[in-house]
């Protein structure tokens, strides 16, 4: 199975490097340094139009929590029901309620909004205090195709014992792991053999000097395309 590559971006120009460098996949996002926020609606088919690969994009209201509230909520489902008349490929977000566990309520007013439109749930999942139950709560929605995370952990480094699990776990439902937070030009190589993970997300480390306020790095981006399909 090929192995995939998702690269952050946060403008149509990031795109069309990303897109030309060898990226599989964009995830779309606004504030970066926030954790991801939802980008700018009006240059939607901008974005889309100008890569041949897939734009995924987050839609998250604010970055204080991934608790949200009725007036998030409303703003979330106006988004993604705009979302769902576009070429973005899949949604990206995730609700908690204030017990740490995924809220179903919420995610399914989401889904509903989506008319079909799949779904990424992100690394609010890592906040979750039992990620297997999660993960088997999520495999429950044939929508939700993918879960960005990195095993609980601020590094995904630091949980490969637990992606282990997660990736052994999701093999027996329709559900793919995205793993993302820490991952290197360094670590990805021994990571990818250790865990057998099939997609990776990588944000700072494709960008100039690992400087999330500089550009993306076309050589970066590259150099990661090749060493995921030397893995093995």
């Amino acid at each position: 199975m090929r192995k995939i590559l998702e690269v952050i971006a946060t403008t149509p120009a990031d795109a069309i490097i990303a897109d030309q460098a060898g990226a599989d996949r964009i995830e779309w996002i606004a504030a970066q340094q926030e954790g991801g926020l939802t980008p700018s609606l009006d240059v939607i088919e901008q974005m889309t139009e100008s890569v041949s690969i897939p734009v995924n994009m987050m839609v998250r209201p604010h970055s204080h929590h991934f608790v949200y509230d009725d007036a998030d909520l409303m703003r979330m489902v106006q988004d993604i029901r705009h979302i769902s008349r576009t070429d973005v490929a899949t949604i990206v977000t995730g609700v908690l309620t204030a017990d740490r566990e995924i809220d179903i309520i919420a995610l399914e007013r989401l889904l509903d909004a989506a008319d079909g439109k799949p779904f990424t749930f992100h690394r609010a999942f890592d906040e979750l205090d039992d990620l297997e139950r999660g993960l088997e709560i999520l495999s429950r929605y044939p929508q939700i195709t993918h879960i960005l995370t990195s095993g609980g952990q601020p590094s995904v480094i630091q949980a490969t014992m637990q992606m282990i699990t997660l990736n052994r776990l999701a093999r027996q439902t329709h559900i793919q792991l995205i793993a993302g937070a820490g991952l290197t030009l360094q670590n990805l190589a021994p990571f990818i053999k250790e865990t057998c993970i099939q997609e990776v997300h990588l944000g700072s480390a494709m960008r100039i000097n690992s400087d999330i306020q500089l550009a993306l790095d076309p050589t970066r981006i590259a150099e990661a395309q090749r060493i995921l399909q030397l893995s093995i």
